[in-house]
C-alpha cells in the first residue's frame, strides 16, 4: 500500500514536471552565463532520476501488492 501511494505520487510529480518543464528548467534572463549545454544536462538528470524513481516505486508497488 505504501509503495503504491509512492508510485502514484511519483507519477503525479512527473506530470507536474512535464507541465511546468520550461518554467522550471528554461533559460533565465537574470543568469546570462547559463548555456544550453548546462540546461540540457540539468534536464537529462531530472528525467533520469524521475525514471529511476518510477521504476523503483513501481517495482515495489507491483511486487509487494
Amino acid at each position: 500500500m505504501f509503495f503504491g501511494i509512492l508510485f502514484v505520487g511519483t507519477l503525479i510529480a512527473g506530470y507536474f514536471l512535464f507541465k511546468n518543464f520550461e518554467k522550471l528548467f528554461g533559460s533565465d534572463p537574470a543568469f546570462p552565463g547559463d548555456t544550453p549545454g548546462a540546461r540540457s544536462l540539468n534536464k537529462a538528470q531530472v528525467i533520469i532520476i524521475w525514471l529511476h524513481a518510477v521504476a523503483i516505486t513501481g517495482g515495489f508497488a507491483f511486487l509487494l501488492h
